[in-house]
């Protein structure tokens, strides 16, 4: 990538006891791109983060920020800086003293220091709290806090490391929408950890999905979402429903197979895959029917279970061979509900080009 402001190459982290944290790992991130590292607990990628802002050395490899290899630098040598998880603000300063605190260390004469911070301030819509100190400030604001501290250092590349999870639902979701805000406005590279699969894709332009030390697959959160190239990726994004198939032949861009509670069909898929293959289809692509329906795919089975969470209600689907089948039905009036109830028999049915076949 050309325009890239971070460049991981082939980066390894092995601790002691023969524990491989990262494994080989390759990466570009792009100037300006707000970045997401994805996936469950003990994956690497929070090991990752840290070696890029220094706090861990690679076992081996290069860690590139701006054209320069960094990956034995110190932190405070490098163009980045990192929000933690627990804000890390000191509780015996104001807010405007703990964002003026790494300017005032690194000797940046005061006239200067007073235009930052105001500018950092203003810029995380915390003026009017500047003489607060943290413990009198919500847990918002003290994230808010610690992204202005971070930020008014100009670093290149700004680090997150899980920085929402200490937050209630609401609140995260309000400040999902302050973080890219304050990314677009900004413009500088931002770099975040998570195993929240909604954070990552509602915020990021872009995502790594790790697994075991390894990177699975790098896209778009709409290319990820939608076109997973394993069953690891399409399990781990969203909720999806997964149907075992042995595979007949492949015809071109066509797959032959015998599906699980569905029988013989043909679907499409995007490359070579091997004898046994699943059939990955998100929720929200089935539909349910009372009577069976023309649709290419379908098949007739009972009600297990019905969920209702207000703007959707999920529906569980009990069919042939023990095949369960998640459907996400949208509640669009306000009787509310999905129409239908446990016990009750339906059609679930599904257009073919919302199969995907997944060979991993």
């Amino acid at each position: 990538m050309s325009d890239a402001i971070v460049s991981i190459r082939n980066v390894t982290k092995a601790f002691p006891g023969g524990v491989t944290a990262v494994d080989n790992v390759s990466l570009d991130i792009a100037q300006n791109e707000f970045f997401a590292l994805l996936g469950p607990s003990g994956c690497g990628k929070t090991t990752l983060l840290r070696m890029i802002s220094g706090l861990e050395m690679p076992s081996s490899g290069q860690i590139i920020i701006g054209g320069e290899d960094m990956a034995f630098t110190p932190p405070n040598k490098r163009p980045t800086n990192m929000v933690f998880q627990s804000y890390a603000v000191f509780p015996h300063m104001t807010v405007e003293q703990n964002i003026a605190y790494g300017l005032k260390v690194t000797g940046v004469p005061s006239d200067e220091i007073r235009r930052r911070v105001g500018e950092a301030l203003e810029m995380v819509k915390l003026t009017a709290l500047a003489a607060r100190k943290p413990d009198q400030m919500s847990g918002g604001q003290r994230q808010r806090v610690a992204l202005a501290r971070a930020l008014v250092k100009r670093p290149k590349v700004l680090l997150l490391d899980e920085p929402l999870s200490a937050l209630d639902a609401k609140l995260r979701d309000d400040m999902r929408l302050e973080l890219t805000r304050l990314q677009e406005t900004v413009g500088i590279t931002f770099i975040i950890v998570t195993h929240d699969q909604d954070e990552a894709l509602s915020m990021a332009s872009r995502i790594a999905v790790m697994d075991r030390g390894s990177v699975q697959q790098v896209a778009t959160p709409a290319e990820l979402y939608e076109h997973p190239r394993s069953r690891f990726v399409a399990d781990f994004i969203g909720k999806v429903n997964l149907i075992d198939a042995r595979v007949h032949r492949q015809i071109g861009r066509k797959v032959d197979c015998e599906v699980k509670g569905l029988g013989r069909m043909e679907v499409a898929s995007d490359g070579l895959v091997g004898a046994q293959v699943a059939i990955a289809i998100r929720p929200e692509k089935l539909k349910i029917a009372v009577s069976e329906p023309a649709a290419a795919i379908r098949v007739h089975g009972k009600v297990r279970d019905v969920a209702y969470y207000g703007d959707t209600s999920h529906v569980v689907v009990e069919a042939a061979d023990g095949l369960m089948l998640s459907v996400n039905v949208q509640n669009e009036t306000r009787r509310g509900g999905a129409g239908v109830e446990r016990g009750q028999p339906v059609w679930v049915h599904w257009s073919p080009e919302d199969s995907i076949v997944l060979s991993e």
